[in-house]
């Protein structure tokens, strides 16, 4: 589109106005876009950048792909818009697609899990390794994202797992990560990395129950496998 200016446009046809008057369902995606940019630059109204950023995906499902680097790159976005936009698409993929944590989270409890990551660990290029912490009584204080990057134990330091563990007063841990090739089958450096943190968590009182990989559309649970005391 052309780079016209928000002020240009009849006010009772600006984004935020028409979505005042009939809701936001009524509002292209470009014009929700440029809400959320909610101003332009002196060169570039907030429509246009909008605009340019769509020019970026084939369609608006693939803006969940979308990177920081990439909308940085756009002449008028900067970081703090870039970050904003982000920040908006995964509150939206949140709303939509989490199912949330229940308390409770026993050693049968890999289903649930699966359930709760699989939209966020899908599609991901690399490897994302989550930690949730319980209480003594099963319940839920937190999950922590602790590690990106191919799964190994220089990577995956017990300081930080167990750490983490220390600051919520955890009594235990499920570990959670995603196989991007989408086989959920653990690999000798999964098993390793689980030993090394079920002994360690042992002599801690602070016990690993499970460790849940997910792939496509499957999970594979340590616990459900009996892997956590082979």
């Amino acid at each position: 589109m052309s780079n016209t200016l928000i002020k240009e446009i009849p006010v009772s046809e600006r984004p935020r106005e028409r979505l005042i008057k009939y809701g936001a369902r009524s509002l292209s995606t470009e014009d929700l876009i440029a809400i959320i940019m909610k101003t332009g630059t002196k060169d570039f109204s907030s429509k246009y950048l909008a605009s340019q950023i769509l020019k970026l995906v084939k369609s608006v499902s693939d803006l969940k792909n979308i990177t920081l680097a990439s909308l940085i790159k756009i002449n008028g976005i900067g970081a703090v818009k870039a970050i904003e936009l982000m920040a908006a698409l995964e509150l939206g993929r949140r709303v939509y697609e989490e199912v949330p944590l229940e308390n409770n989270l026993r050693c049968n409890s890999a289903k649930k899990i699966y359930m709760h990551f699989k939209s966020e660990l899908s599609g991901l290029n690399q490897e994302y390794f989550f930690c949730v912490y319980l209480d003594q009584n099963k319940r839920l204080i937190d999950k922590k994202l602790l590690f990106k990057g191919t799964l190994n134990k220089s990577l995956i330091h017990p300081r930080e797992v167990f750490k983490e563990a220390y600051l919520s007063s955890a009594a235990y841990i499920i570990c959670v990560h995603n196989h991007p090739s989408g086989n959920v089958l653990p690999s000798s450096e999964d098993i390793n990395v689980t030993d090394a943190l079920v002994k360690i968590g042992k002599l801690q009182g602070i016990y690993v129950i499970d460790h849940v990989i997910i792939g496509n559309n499957n999970y594979y649970s340590f616990y459900e496998n009996n892997m956590l005391e082979r």
